[in-house]
């Protein structure tokens, strides 16, 4: 199991490693505390390793937190995997606007 670390480098985000129910609960407490200074911005993906549904719902909940402190988040480098698990939650419409192409 890798630790996920939420990673922020001249403007650009990304996560890296897994995002499952073992690692959720660490990476969620460091994405409170983070404070957009920009209305858009793109979290690549690329790096990341299995996400579960743990994850998936960290990353619902990162773009509700983001919507609310008035943050777009892109996500881009999305993994076939993950996008497999929207459609079966039935949330890959909610999120289409979130999903770089």
């Amino acid at each position: 199991m890798s630790h996920p670390q939420w990673l922020h480098e001249e403007g650009q985000y990304q996560l890296v490693g897994e995002l499952t129910r073992d690692t959720v609960p660490d990476i969620w407490k460091t994405i409170l505390q983070w404070k957009p200074e920009q209305s858009e911005l793109e979290l690549s993906l690329a790096k990341a390793g299995r996400i579960d549904s743990a994850g998936m719902a960290l990353l619902i909940q990162l773009i509700e937190h983001a919507k609310k402190l008035n943050c777009h988040i892109m996500l881009s480098f999305v993994p076939k995997e993950l996008h497999t698990l929207f459609q079966l939650s039935n949330v890959d419409g909610m999120l289409a606007k979130n999903i770089k192409s």
